[in-house]
């Protein structure tokens, strides 16, 4: 018997429920950033798949949070497990995408996340294979993506391109999809990408996430421009900064990471979060009754 992970108050299905953003498909439910687990996130009812996107060797865009093959979840090309101290020797950015594809990213368990079933053979997609299959499935119902490119100052010619060229490869995977196009949001921590991205594609919507401790406000007005919507961590989210926000930018979307407790879901719904990115979606749609 499948037991309910949390049951919403009677009265509470009247307040309007934010979007619910599958954080890397639903990691706390099948291994991360996999095609089974973006699958069962769409079959959930998510409202966008949240996924992370590095560059191989050969120019292929790969759905991956670590620009290497992590320790943690990942065998190595020859089934092997990776010394957690030598994992970044992986480096995907060095590896031909199929040394990349060979890899099993779905037999371990993450060790965070022990409702968690795997998936042995899962690999590491391809950002076009993702998008190709999910949409195959799901014309009743399109669903929006939250793409994240994964860079940062210290990574340049090292994990990755400079953010122009990553920007420049990634979009040219997204405009094989004209129908996704107006459904997607690059995501990033850095803010050149961003940049890169208004400047090469105006009309696609952008997010800005935030680290910790880093004020809202300052930086937004760093990045020079205001995006479509701002990310920050959950535990962040309080009402003065909230009013804050919506004070200088009413028509921003917010949309916090990564919120697994339904608790904090219910706490930031009240606050009038536009999304939740969320490890565990099936609690966030239980919650608000979807």
């Amino acid at each position: 018997m499948v037991r309910s992970v949390c049951r919403a108050p009677t009265n509470f299905t009247a307040m309007p429920s934010p979007e619910i953003h599958g954080h890397r498909g639903c990691r706390g439910l099948l291994p991360e950033n996999t095609l089974p687990a973006f699958l069962h996130a769409l079959a959930l009812g998510v409202d966008a798949l949240e996924l992370d996107v590095v560059l191989s060797a050969d120019g292929q865009v790969v759905v991956s949070h670590e620009p290497w093959l992590s320790a943690a979840i990942c065998l190595d090309p020859a089934g092997q497990r990776i010394n957690p101290a030598t994992e970044r020797r992986f480096n995907l950015y060095q590896m031909p995408y199929a040394a990349i594809r060979a890899c099993d990213c779905g037999r371990l368990q993450h060790p965070a996340f022990h409702e968690q079933q795997r998936c042995p053979e899962a690999y590491k997609p391809l950002l076009s294979e993702v998008l190709a299959t999910i949409e195959a499935v799901s014309a009743a119902r399109p669903i929006g993506y939250s793409i994240e490119l994964k860079s940062s100052p210290a990574g340049d010619g090292l994990y990755h391109p400079l953010p122009d060229v990553f920007v420049a490869i990634v979009l040219a995977v997204l405009r094989q999809f004209p129908a996704v196009w107006p459904r997607i949001t690059l995501l990033s921590f850095d803010g050149r990408v961003l940049r890169a991205s208004r400047q090469q594609a105006p009309e696609l919507a952008t997010c800005l996430l935030s680290e910790d401790g880093q004020p809202w406000l300052a930086s937004i007005a760093a990045l020079g421009f205001v995006p479509s919507a701002f990310g920050p961590n959950y535990e962040t989210v309080l009402a003065p900064a909230v009013q804050q926000l919506r004070a200088a930018h009413a028509a921003l979307r917010l949309v916090p990471w990564t919120v697994n407790e339904p608790a904090d879901m219910l706490r930031l719904a009240q606050l009038g979060v536009d999304g939740l990115t969320t490890d565990y979606p099936n609690r966030a749609l239980e919650l608000f009754g979807r």
